[in-house]
């Protein structure tokens, strides 16, 4: 394990006397105590300012150490920005959160189980649609199996209806299915005439000039400097699958970005930089979920943390073996983002010592 101190850092403005880096460095030190072999990070807080540093390796065969700059795949955190997508056309008039799935994709869904002129935009943002994960079908069984295929999100959607309903839905409806988010994409691509990476680049990272963060299509390879992946197998060796054709993730999580990036858009999507007012107010409005967890559309709203702060946020894993995990206040003052480099973690400790930490940051 790599020692973490404050002369890891990269700091935007001078630590104030109240910067508490040394706690900073020890939540980093935690997270690589619960087994994962590197972490690249931004914090952000009123007397630290923007902090970027890294802990641990990131890339178990060289021995690379990590220095927070690290590209990585953020999963499902990629659901986000495509809400944020969807809600801008919304603000357009180009979209209506209460129109149906069949409105804009006709006939598309339309089986003994689902009806797509029974679900509407707001529901696959919200995941209470009742549509099934895609990865459940036994295509995903094994899959190392594709690792190297190119998959069109229409191909996820079709794997999903063959699915039964999922039996495992809140009493507020919510079922968390990628399947809903590769829909949106669709719908996206149906009203603008773009695919959703093509809109995400032009409406979000264009703007806010992420130049870490890219739409990858079919490249199996992370833009240097990244962190290399790696997965436990059943014998726990820990195997390096970095290099994967994620294409099937699509709109519901293959964004690769940095934790500075990824903070910053979160920053500027909480203070309004990104959606009006009305279609904010839409996107935190909330149903349960899991784990006391209240989900939005596209967002997820932590339980408070003991000094009460709420925060905001959406984590995202990956079958190659990325973690991502965030919590943000909703004025953007205080932020972590953390990229990890396996999926095999406690994801609950993890994201429980994120809001903690961001609780204490000031």
């Amino acid at each position: 394990m790599r020692e973490t101190t404050a002369q890891d850092c990269r700091c935007a403005d001078p630590a104030s006397p109240e910067c508490n880096l040394p706690r900073i460095g020890n939540a980093l030190r935690f997270v690589l105590e619960l087994g994962v072999p590197g972490v690249a990070a931004t914090v952000k807080s009123p007397h630290c300012g923007l902090w970027t540093g890294g802990a641990g390796v990131a890339d178990l065969e060289t021995g690379r150490k990590a220095r927070g700059d690290e590209h990585g795949r953020i999963g499902s955190d990629t659901k986000t920005w495509t809400a944020t997508v969807v809600l801008q056309l919304v603000g357009e008039g180009k979209v209506k959160l209460e129109d149906t799935v069949d409105h804009y994709l006709p006939g598309l869904v339309r089986t003994k189980d689902y009806d797509g002129r029974k679900i509407t935009v707001r529901q696959l943002l919200q995941h209470t649609s009742g549509l099934p994960d895609y990865l459940d079908a036994p295509f995903w069984e094994d899959e190392e199996a594709h690792r190297w295929d190119h998959i069109e999100p229409l191909q996820t959607v079709q794997q999903a209806l063959r699915l039964p309903p999922p039996d495992d839905r809140a009493r507020s409806g919510f079922a968390y299915s990628n399947t809903n988010y590769n829909l949106a994409g669709l719908i996206v691509q149906k009203v603008t005439g773009h695919d959703i990476g093509t809109e995400i680049t032009r409406r979000i990272i264009q703007p806010l000039g992420l130049r870490e963060t890219y739409w990858p299509g079919d490249s199996v390879t992370i833009r240097d400097p990244h962190l290399r992946c790696h997965k436990k197998s059943p014998d726990g060796v820990l195997s390096d699958t970095t290099d994967w054709n994620t294409s099937e993730a699509d709109a519901s999580g293959v964004l690769i970005s940095t934790a500075a990036d990824a903070t910053a858009f979160w920053i500027a999507l909480l203070t309004g930089k990104l959606l009006a007012p009305a279609q904010l107010a839409e996107m935190k409005a909330t149903v349960p979920a899991d784990d006391d967890e209240q989900y939005g559309l596209g967002v997820i709203r932590q339980p408070p943390a003991a000094g009460g702060t709420v925060t905001w946020g959406h984590s995202g894993s990956m079958a190659s073996g990325h973690g991502f995990l965030n919590s943000i206040t909703a004025d953007g003052e205080r932020a972590v983002t953390l990229l990890i480099n396996t999926d095999d973690y406690d994801r609950r400790r993890t994201q429980a010592l994120v809001d903690a930490l961001v609780d204490e940051l000031h």
